[in-house]
């Protein structure tokens, strides 16, 4: 729906909100370079440790002073809920536009949470498709 030419799904070493992750850096960088072998437009990076951080707007600001390209940042809509307690979450549509996408259970209701009042209209694209209910969670509990 967006025509991107080039998706970063990255992967850090912990989501700061939320416990250990299930399975160890490696073995998720191993899964998701699996499930995306025939997607040539996907690249799986992890930046972490050459930024320093795990924080979304300091990946963003990274990325954005290494290239001149329009950045979205893709998420679905039951992260739209606690977006509000992200680090510099105000900051994050200075870098790129926010992508929500449904997810089961999570209705995409414009001005239900902090951050979709908070943010401004231009700032936050929703997308109207079929509801995606993949979650990392899930992916673990197939492989």
């Amino acid at each position: 729906k967006l025509r991107l030419k080039k998706i970063l799904w990255v992967i850090t070493k912990k989501n700061p909100l939320k416990n250990k992750p299930h399975l160890k850096l490696k073995e998720r960088m191993k899964l998701s370079k699996e499930i995306t072998k025939r997607e040539k437009k996907i690249n799986i990076k992890y930046f972490d440790e050459k930024i320093g951080s795990t924080s979304t707007f300091n990946l963003l600001n990274y990325i954005k002073r290494k290239t001149k390209a329009d950045l979205f940042f893709l998420m679905g809509a039951d992260n739209l809920k606690n977006f509000h307690k992200w680090n510099n979450w105000q900051k994050i549509p200075k870098l790129a536009k926010i992508v929500i996408f449904p997810r089961e259970d999570h209705l995409i209701e414009k001005n239900n949470y902090i951050a979709s009042k908070a943010l401004k209209k231009k700032d936050l694209i929703y997308i109207n498709s079929k509801k995606v209910n993949i979650s990392s969670s899930l992916i673990r509990k197939f492989w």
